[in-house]
């Protein structure tokens, strides 16, 4: 018996699209979907089966973005072996959103016993949309947005990246917001922020759905519901990611944060009724 069934796959499909780079956290939602749908939110299986759709809208940033994408792989391998191509931008950037993904890498395989536990919470879901809303109106209000990216450097990727371990340890936090978010503090514009975020997260989420594959497929959910879900994910995320680019390009991120907060009373409110189990 499958752990997930294809129906909840497409509905977790879609949360999983919709929320992924939204800066909104997609583990929050699927956590709040998975518990509302009374599924065994700790089940290896489950964390599995949610690593692996995340795949899907990885693969949609890679068809969004490809060529950007193109431009950057090539540059870097002509850099690997000809010295005077890495004078190129796009050679250095490939190797600093390598170097950034190594901090989350590490905390989460060192952390993985947290992470899949005590932390697995949906209280620290509620608290971590909270503490992200507070960050993310903090950043937006006080980043001058004056740096596009062609502005980014070394320490900005470093710094954006390793705060992708804000959403690893709390879920709920997201780690769209959180990159977005440092990438403003760091006076990068909203346009340069996103982008920035969406090639961070190509290494950190494919990673990660490659290393819970194994636990996904062993632990009780059939290959079906994996690749409707991972599909559904697909088909949703790429178009979030055109809605997203357009959105920040004229609007801030009020509507997100309030968004965020109303939904962290609902969750609070659900566990303190009964309604969904912690």
């Amino acid at each position: 018996m499958s752990a997930i069934s294809v129906g909840q796959a497409v509905v977790l499909g879609i949360v999983e699209g919709l929320t992924e780079f939204l800066p909104i956290s997609s583990t929050g939602h699927l956590k709040i979907t998975e518990g509302l749908m009374n599924i065994e939110v700790d089940d290896k299986a489950v964390v599995g089966f949610t690593a692996v759709i995340q795949v899907g809208a990885i693969a949609a940033v890679l068809v969004y973005f490809f060529a950007d994408i193109r431009r950057f792989v090539t540059a870097w391998g002509r850099g690997l072996v000809n010295p005077a191509a890495r004078q190129n931008h796009d050679y250095t950037f490939t190797w600093w959103v390598i170097y950034a993904t190594i901090p989350v890498v590490l905390v989460g395989l060192a952390a993985k016993p947290l992470i899949d536990g005590p932390l697995a919470s949906l209280w620290v879901v509620a608290a971590s949309l909270l503490a992200g809303s507070a960050l993310m109106w903090y950043a937006d209000q006080h980043g001058r947005h004056k740096r596009g990216e062609d502005d980014i450097s070394l320490p900005d990727a470093m710094i954006v990246g390793t705060s992708q371990i804000l959403a690893l340890l709390f879920p709920g936090f997201s780690r769209s917001g959180a990159t977005i978010s440092t990438g403003l503090l760091r006076d990068l514009d909203r346009v340069g922020a996103t982008r920035l975020s969406f090639f961070l997260s190509i290494p950190a989420l494919t990673g990660a759905g490659l290393y819970e594959l194994k636990d996904a497929v062993g632990g009780g959910v059939s290959a079906l519901p994996l690749a409707v879900g991972t599909v559904v994910s697909f088909v949703v995320a790429y178009a979030s990611i055109a809605w997203l680019l357009k959105y920040v390009a004229r609007h801030n991120f009020n509507a997100f944060i309030l968004y965020r907060i109303a939904l962290a009373g609902v969750l609070a409110g659900l566990l303190v009724s009964g309604a969904i189990d912690a």
